[in-house]
């Protein structure tokens, strides 16, 4: 079973950093493909990035395109968001997915991951 827990969400200023963490605790099968995506109250998950642990194929979404990377340790069963050059809009709970399914995975359409972390906030001030 997939257990997935977030942490590094905090408050930052525009123009600053952070790092959220995934760790995939407690499971057996390989999750092929992990994502993050954010909410804010009154709107749709939208899909952020994700990567394919097993090939390494990454999918940014256009608005953050340049500024966050999503990486895989594997070794760890840990994925991380590195976030640079944090916006206003950049605001919202961010949420780890994971599937184990090999193929068929969009990375921006949340009916597409069976697993799910709680989130963590991040905030930024303008």
């Amino acid at each position: 079973q997939v257990q997935l827990v977030e942490s590094g969400g905090g408050s930052v200023q525009a123009g600053g950093s952070l790092r959220l963490s995934c760790v995939d605790f407690g499971y057996t099968y390989r999750s092929n493909w992990m994502g993050w995506f954010r909410q804010v109250p009154g709107k749709e998950r939208e899909g952020v990035a994700c990567i394919n642990t097993a090939g390494g194929a990454v999918s940014y979404a256009d608005s953050v395109k340049g500024r966050f990377t999503i990486s895989p340790d594997n070794d760890k069963n840990t994925m991380y968001l590195q976030m640079n050059s944090l916006k206003h809009e950049d605001t919202a709970m961010y949420v780890c997915a994971a599937d184990e399914r090999p193929y068929g995975i969009n990375c921006y359409t949340p009916k597409s991951f069976a697993y799910w972390g709680q989130g963590t906030q991040v905030t930024v001030s303008s």
